[in-house]
């Protein structure tokens, strides 16, 4: 980590009144591996420097002394190490853990978990340990509410977070209905909090929910499990988990002394839109204004937002703030509404490889012709190997509909990285294309989107503008994006349901294709970065990224489940 980079961002923050941060490690740079051409001497050594997160935790607390409350990570079922998969101990984390503590952490963090048992067995080996370092930081327990079976298979998968046996049964009853999911999620989570809450702690118990953007889900827990208080008391610190004391532009919460008799601290109360400026009542004389916005300029209510009131409207869906919270209804990743703050990966992780770099060649060995490149993709749609660096789930089961299809393209070089086959018009019940409530219809139209080289998009591309009801977008490495109709909004998944308006949770777009036209080539260069700048594999996964062009094609008659395929293959 470049020391550079944690001065501006600990700058940045002091100047939004940022108080509270969490200091993570976060993955090894490719450069521990095989150092980077480009990389300095200084540079090198900063990297050093920063190896574990105990050393950013003493470098914030030297350079900043209390001004910030620091986080720490703690995981109360191990760590998984990508790079030692086979350790996963709470264990083995406890000396790292201490060393953060004892570096100057004011509170721990930790990794999601839905196993209530790991949860306090990790809390009492901490509170009791020898050291007496735990036995008053506050352990703030890290909570994941269920926004879809997928996601939660995703999440759980990457964060190796265990789900006990009963509750992984309750959710499989309802794995094709999001809402059902969402509804018995919210009961286990719920009881997860009151299991908890019920507990001894030294310190009144606050909770740490990973929304991912979407809300909906945690306003039902805050009301259903009393975590918002009716009314926000003033004065000193009390029962309640914070007590806040309005300034013109920030709110003060007032910290209880540790026992190294830290002072209170301020903390603001910051919005992060738009653009991660300070939202203020009227305009201030400090010297930070790039980063204050104006509340009516920022579209931000002038009345308190963590009120009951509004916690119910955004649960029920009602009001202003419960309308714009409908996005979470149906949340899926990069195929949802570009509009909604939910848009994109919706696990927390983001787009990246997800793994080591000794597990990424074991996975994918070391291509040296394009050959190579499409054996890994024919293997990944035939089923003998279980990751590609633009995923790493299994094929879905509406999959084997179109397996024959998608190997035809990959052995011809184009390498699919997502598709659907058409459906029109099953019962929501069905066990491959089914999704939502019982009762209803689904629909799909087919889509795939590949990557090809760029003389093949252009012969497909002429043949693609001769073709009714098609529709293409299309884009390279360099920023150039082509479409035959730019400002379409793509609808190609949707469902009629009893009592409710169409629902379209899959939409195709050029805000959305955009925006994952950067992610999916910044993969490339990731894939590039496993091996070493000078390799034969290295250049051709360079050479690739540089020539070839990502493009998806939509069939909009979706009655004709053959159609988009045989304008692919056939000559």
């Amino acid at each position: 980590m470049n020391r550079s980079l944690i001065d501006k961002a600990l700058s940045e923050a002091k100047a939004l009144g940022i108080r509270n941060i969490l200091a993570l490690r976060g993955d090894p740079q490719r450069s521990e591996e095989y150092r980077d051409e480009d990389t300095t001497p200084e540079e090198s050594r900063e990297n050093e420097e920063f190896v574990w997160a105990a050393d950013l935790v003493r470098y914030v607390r030297k350079e900043h002394n209390d001004y910030f409350c620091i986080g720490v990570a703690g995981y109360p079922e191990g760590h998984a190490d990508e790079a030692v998969p086979d350790i996963q101990d709470l264990r083995h984390d406890l000396p790292y853990l201490i060393e953060k503590v004892k570096a100057g952490a004011d509170f721990i963090l930790t990794q999601l978990f839905f196993d209530v048992r790991a949860f306090d067995e990790y809390e009492t080996l901490l509170r009791n340990h020898d050291s007496g370092i735990f036995k008053e930081i506050p352990i703030i327990p890290g909570l994941m509410p269920v926004q879809s079976y997928s996601t939660l298979k995703r999440t759980t998968k990457l964060s190796h977070a265990k789900v006990p046996p009963d509750i992984e049964k309750r959710l499989d009853k309802f794995k094709n209905d999001d809402e059902a999911v969402k509804r018995v999620g919210v009961d286990i989570l719920c009881e997860i909090v009151e299991e908890i809450k019920s507990k001894p702690s030294p310190r009144p118990r606050g909770f740490h929910f990973y929304t991912l953007n979407l809300e909906k889900a945690v306003a039902f827990i805050l009301e259903r499990c009393h975590l918002i208080p009716p009314s926000t008391p003033n004065g000193c610190v009390s029962e309640s988990a914070i007590d806040m004391e309005e300034t013109d532009d920030f709110l003060l919460v007032p910290r209880q002394a540790d026992q190294h008799g830290d002072k209170l601290r301020r903390q603001s109360s910051v919005a992060s839109d738009p653009h991660n400026r300070l939202v203020v009542d009227s305009a201030s004389s400090t010297s930070n204004k790039d980063f204050e916005a104006p509340a009516d300029e920022a579209g931000f209510p002038r009345e308190k937002v963590n009120t009951r009131a509004n916690t119910l409207a955004i649960s029920e869906g009602e009001g202003a703030l419960g309308r714009e919270a409908t996005w979470d209804d149906y949340p899926n990743g990069r195929w949802g509404d570009a509009r909604s703050p939910a848009y994109g990966e919706i696990d927390g992780y983001g787009v990246s490889l997800h793994m080591s770099v000794s597990q990424a060649i074991k996975l994918w060995g070391h291509p040296t012709t394009r050959e190579g490149i499409t054996e890994i993709f024919v293997k990944y749609v035939e089923g003998t190997l279980s990751a590609i660096p633009w995923s790493e789930e299994d094929l879905r089961e509406e999959t084997n509909v179109i397996r024959y299809q998608l190997l035809a393209l990959n052995k011809r070089s184009w390498w699919t990285v997502a598709s659907q086959p058409a459906v029109n018009g099953v019962r929501s019940s069905d066990q491959t294309f089914g999704w939502g409530p019982q009762g209803g219809f689904v629909f799909q139209k087919a889509f795939v989107e590949l990557f090809l080289p760029e003389q093949d998009w252009f012969k497909l591309r002429d043949k693609l503008r001769e073709i009714e009801d098609v529709s293409y977008y299309a884009g390279n490495c360099k920023g150039e994006l082509e479409s035959n109709d730019i400002s379409a909004v793509n609808a190609v998944t949707w469902g009629a349901f009893p009592g409710k308006e169409i629902i379209t949770p899959t939409i195709i777009e050029e805000v959305s294709f955009r925006a994952w036209l950067d992610e999916a080539f910044g993969i490339w260069k990731e894939w590039q970065d496993v091996y070493h700048p000078r390799s034969r594999t290295a250049k051709l996964l360079g050479e690739v990224r540089e020539q070839c062009w990502l493009v998806n094609v939509i069939d909009h008659a979706y009655v004709e489940t053959n159609r988009l395929w045989d304008i692919l293959l056939l000559k």
